[in-house]
């Protein structure tokens, strides 16, 4: 449940199209120096024009198509969503589907010989090439910088 001070943050940004949510004490990701180069390839190629409720599919896209599938990751945070725990490695095999992802992204892991979708977001990337080190370090960031879709 969002609080006041989470509403307050909304209707700030949403006059430039974004939802950013600041939860003090949140240590699951922490915040990023900004980076104007990142920022600039987030608005121009990952949610381009998209507005508020578009940016989850733009996203999605973005990812989808800039991420190597399959892949191996290891775990950098636990969520409450997510059976991983910090430290454990999977093979991501592809997003999970669009209907999962419209307030985060979620990826399809093999993990103990089961099918599952887990955030993005708890995962880094084991060896990638650049193009999906590049899209899985743009979605850090944006959570990072306290961005919800």
């Amino acid at each position: 449940m969002p609080t006041l001070r989470d509403v307050a943050c909304r209707s700030a940004h949403q006059s430039s199209g974004l939802t950013q949510v600041r939860r003090p004490g949140s240590k699951a990701m922490r915040k990023l120096k900004k980076d104007r180069i990142r920022e600039d390839r987030i608005h121009n190629e990952a949610i381009v024009d998209a507005g508020p409720d578009e940016q989850a599919m733009s996203w999605y896209y973005y990812l989808e198509t800039k991420i190597s599938f399959p892949s191996q990751a290891m775990c950098v945070a636990a969520k409450p969503v997510s059976p991983l725990r910090k430290g454990e490695s999977a093979e991501v095999v592809r997003m999970a589907p669009e209907n999962a992802c419209m307030h985060e992204m979620f990826v399809q892991i093999c993990w103990r010989g089961r099918k599952i979708a887990v955030p993005l977001s708890q995962l880094d990337a084991i060896d990638p090439d650049e193009l999906t080190k590049e899209a899985i370090g743009d979605w850090h960031y944006w959570i990072s910088q306290g961005y919800l879709l």
